[in-house]
């Protein structure tokens, strides 16, 4: 009876800190107006805008900066707001701050060739807190680090983006099996990753860079390319200039994540299981047991 009642609570402890759907949405919105700034380029005849990327986003980067920061920050708001009591969320929000400012101190650490530690904690809190909360974890990371170190320019929406949907799909991984086996799909999570965000970071300036003085014009885009040329010359592109660095990226987060993963993740889960809220269901084993209790005859006094 006992064991039935504590069977309960462990799987009421389980529960992710997913966030409500209000907040799931403000994410989904932000990831839309995100890879709409993406690939707008593409969609678009750029004509005489295309020629160097030192000018690339200069107008519409501020836009997109202040909309993905200001939905970053509904989404906490909203978050707070939806709290049953104003206690458990809260707490679960005061824990993203103080790990993504842990996370951003990282930032000082010299990486190596593109392998950076930052994006350690950011797989392995969207792991455990689920999709919307490693996406604000990710994005807000990336934020603070660049007031930090002084990296703040058109490029900053895009790392944030990219960081963010790291821990967005980070929070869409299994999380049964045994603990080694869950580390072996973090570190190849990791792995992907590593080269993706070094992709999908070049296409912010990529479709601007093209053709400059002296550059080679199959490596880059030019308006009325059709899709299969567009992919064709990015990949080219990629395997040129992105790819040595994205290595060393994959292969330090795949590292991380072996040699550190373990100790980090029960950390983080006990955290979880200490601020996630969850209202007391009655099992029918409790139920059973409040029954006997009353049915049973007082003790006599000795």
């Amino acid at each position: 009876m006992a064991g039935a009642i504590r069977r309960h609570n462990a799987r009421s402890s389980g529960v992710r800190a997913e966030g409500s759907g209000a907040t799931r949405l403000v994410v989904l919105v932000a990831s839309i107006v995100g890879l709409g700034g993406y690939l707008y380029p593409f969609l678009l005849p750029l004509g005489e805008g295309v020629g160097g990327d030192a000018a690339a986003h200069a107008d519409d980067a501020p836009l997109l900066f202040a909309a993905v920061t200001g939905f970053c920050l509904l989404a906490i708001l909203t978050a707070i707001a939806d709290d049953h009591g104003g206690v458990a969320r809260s707490k679960t929000v005061a824990l993203l701050g103080v790990l993504v400012a842990l996370d951003a101190m990282l930032r000082l650490v010299p990486s190596v060739l593109g392998a950076s530690p930052i994006f350690l904690l950011i797989i392995l809190v969207g792991a455990v807190f689920g999709a919307t909360f490693g996406f604000q974890m990710g994005a807000l990371t990336v934020l603070l680090s660049a007031f930090i170190t002084g990296g703040v320019g058109p490029w900053l929406p895009y790392q944030m983006l990219g960081a963010g949907w790291i821990g967005l799909t980070a929070g869409w991984l299994p999380r049964g099996g045994s603990p080694r086996r869950r580390l072996a799909v973090l570190a190849i999570f990791g792995a992907l990753w590593g080269f993706l965000f070094g992709a999908l970071l070049n296409l912010w300036f990529w479709p601007f860079a093209a053709p400059g003085a002296g550059a080679a014009t199959d490596l880059y885009w030019a308006p009325g390319l059709s899709l299969a040329e567009t992919v064709a010359r990015y990949a080219r592109f990629y395997l040129t200039t992105s790819l040595a660095f994205d290595l060393f990226r994959a292969i330090g987060n795949a590292a991380l994540v072996l040699t550190l993963g373990g100790p980090a993740l029960r950390v983080l889960e006990r955290y979880r299981a200490r601020f996630t809220w969850q209202p007391w269901v009655e099992t029918a084993a409790s139920g059973d047991a409040a029954m006997s209790e009353r049915a049973a005859p007082p003790l006599p006094v000795q």
